[in-house]
């Protein structure tokens, strides 16, 4: 076993003491998907360090546990398809890839990520690819705000950077039935599940979070607006 493999699973450990993976499915991803694999050379030794760590164009990898507390808010499930707005590196893509369509499992879902930034979404390919996971995920360069280009609508959604209000475009692309986490705010910043039950919103705060801030139409214009 690998220095990263034990300190991953070290990792996992923790995590589950602390409440914070509770599903044999998300401990499951966050054990095969290496997370090292995802972060810049340079700070590859602070993969399994539970914090966020820098990336490219000023944006970070999320820290573990709240990829995990995500996941397990979105209560994905195998064969089903997800959206993700935000894909950074592409580590919570291959979270999300392998919990929906398990490696070397017959029932196949599907991700779709949406990355604002071209070298952002590069990057994820690359690192998507080199670990296994391209053939599951699809890396769109797009102004995420505005929802997948595909227009099809989606068991579950997440998105990894902080929204001004909750925007209509992915609501509208949740199905019924479906779940979506989003941090909501400025400087304050609430992670927020959005249930749609009955085609009827319901929206349950989660906690206070820190995420670097949405992009696009429908997010914040600069790094300093509110």
């Amino acid at each position: 076993m690998s220095e990263s493999d034990k300190a991953r699973r070290l990792l996992i450990v923790k995590l589950k003491a602390e409440g914070v993976i509770r599903s044999p499915e998300v401990e499951r991803a966050m054990l095969i998907v290496p997370r090292e694999e995802f972060i810049p050379q340079e700070y590859r030794r602070f993969a399994y360090s539970d914090n966020p760590l820098p990336i490219l164009k000023g944006q970070t990898i999320s820290a573990p546990h709240m990829c995990a507390m995500m996941c397990e808010a979105l209560k994905m499930r195998k064969g089903e398809r997800v959206l993700e707005v935000g894909t950074g590196s592409g580590y919570h893509a291959a979270l999300c890839a392998e919990i929906v369509s398990p490696t070397d499992k017959p029932i196949k879902g599907y991700v779709v990520t949406l990355e604002y930034y071209k070298e952002l979404a590069k990057f994820a390919h690359e690192n998507l690819k080199r670990t296994g996971y391209d053939t599951r995920v699809d890396v769109i360069a797009c102004d995420g705000s505005m929802g997948s280009p595909t227009r099809i609508k989606y068991d579950k959604i997440l998105v990894t950077a902080a929204a001004p209000s909750l925007p209509k475009t992915l609501v509208d692309q949740l199905r019924n039935g479906g779940r979506l986490v989003i941090p909501i705010g400025s400087y304050l910043q609430q992670l927020t599940l959005v249930e749609k039950v009955n085609n009827e919103i319901k929206i349950k705060e989660l906690g206070g979070c820190i995420f670097v801030r949405l992009r696009g139409q429908l997010g914040f214009k600069d790094e300093t607006s509110l």
